[in-house]
């Protein structure tokens, strides 16, 4: 069998590793994967090592920064051109399944219905404003699907209102532990580089810059746990989609405001988070909505890291507060610094529900897992 993908970026976040694994998957299977981005990158790099056959195609990606009405229409004729092109694919290749990966892409379902083969969206999201796009959503991925797959039981709460429950199938998402496990002594060094001489704890976060992923909230926690005295330098990991660089300035504002400059070191896009992993003491997820189905939460946790994330979205199906993680809230920074003051203050119990967290990964959220249930889905669409 043959089966298309696309892909609503060549990054490698939670929803690109996701796709290396599904890609894998299917090669394992016997089948052949095709996958189509609209630019090269770091998954596009990976696919191409691994001997996936990858093209380059303008999806027409929907993006907050298309919400005009020169926008809409760039997104309009390039989901025309999209569509031409991804057609001729399909029957020059013999495509027998398409494939999309996000609601982002959204010229998946047209071309599939218009070409005649089965389609299966992946979807990642939880979209809650605008509620006139979220319902547009639903009305295209209910018509255009024969199956649905969600990486929480957050997700399939949100889209069974719009969504034929009987297309939906809940597959949580899962990971190769072994490099967050075995990850070398380059860690020790890393944190040694990192941790400046004023402190002696190293808390971080990682995630793509968003309006919803909660940095802002991070510096504000940040701020409470500073006034409170601890020894502490704070780590910021990822940077933003083209277009919405703006962030940074909003960012920027907040630690002068704040005077966290010297306390909160951004590293920007890194590839090494396994290492990084291991030298934070302790890592947040503070999405300030809904995070469907954070992986990083998965990665942090295989690398025996106490966790402190909002408590919403797929975390609660994640961590058990209190016992392999806590939960926080996502709208009150000093409860929030207040919950993770209790850990940063004790590293014995910090240690234990980081070994708790590792056995959850390894138990429940393995790669093997998520790839059998991925496949018995894919093979029976």
């Amino acid at each position: 069998m043959k089966i298309l993908i696309l892909h609503s970026s060549s990054d490698l976040y939670g929803a690109g590793k996701i796709l290396l694994i599904t890609v894998a998957a299917i090669q394992e299977a016997g089948h052949t994967p095709i996958v189509i981005v609209s630019e090269p990158g770091p998954l596009s790099d990976q696919l191409q090592q691994n001997n996936v056959d990858v093209k380059f195609i303008k999806l027409g990606i929907l993006r907050r920064k298309y919400k005009s009405i020169p926008g809409i229409w760039n997104r309009i004729k390039t989901l025309y051109k999209a569509h031409r092109s991804i057609r001729k694919i399909i029957f020059e290749e013999e495509i027998d399944l398409l494939y999309s990966n996000t609601t982002a892409v959204l010229v998946g379902a047209l071309v599939a219905r218009s070409s005649g083969i089965r389609h299966i969206w992946h979807i990642h999201e939880i979209i809650q404003k605008p509620k006139i796009l979220a319902s547009f959503l639903g009305k295209i991925v209910n018509r255009y699907s024969h199956k649905v797959i969600v990486v929480s039981n957050a997700v399939l709460d949100h889209w069974k209102q719009r969504v034929n429950h009987e297309k939906i199938t809940c597959i949580h998402n899962g990971i190769d532990y072994s490099p967050y496990v075995s990850v070398s002594n380059e860690s020790n060094t890393l944190k040694d580089h990192l941790l400046p001489e004023n402190a002696n704890l190293l808390v971080g976060m990682i995630g793509r810059v968003h309006h919803w992923k909660g940095q802002d909230y991070f510096l504000e926690i940040a701020s409470h746990l500073l006034k409170m005295k601890f020894s502490v330098h704070f780590i910021m990991v990822g940077d933003v989609f083209p277009g919405n660089e703006y962030l940074y300035e909003k960012l920027n504002h907040i630690k002068e405001e704040k005077e966290l400059k010297n306390h909160v070191t951004d590293l920007g896009y890194r590839t090494d988070i396994p290492t990084l992993l291991q030298s934070f003491d302790l890592f947040v997820l503070p999405s300030v909505q809904p995070d469907p189905f954070p992986t990083v939460i998965l990665e942090a946790m295989a690398s025996a890291k106490m966790v402190a994330a909002t408590a919403h979205g797929g975390a609660l199906e994640m961590i058990t507060d209190g016992a392999d993680g806590v939960l926080i809230p996502w709208n009150n920074a000093e409860v929030a610094a207040e919950k993770i003051s209790i850990y940063l203050q004790n590293p014995a119990l910090r240690k234990a529900i980081g070994n708790a967290a590792q056995s959850k990964v390894m138990d429940h959220f393995s790669e093997n897992a998520f790839k059998k249930r991925l496949m018995d889905v894919i093979l029976n669409t």
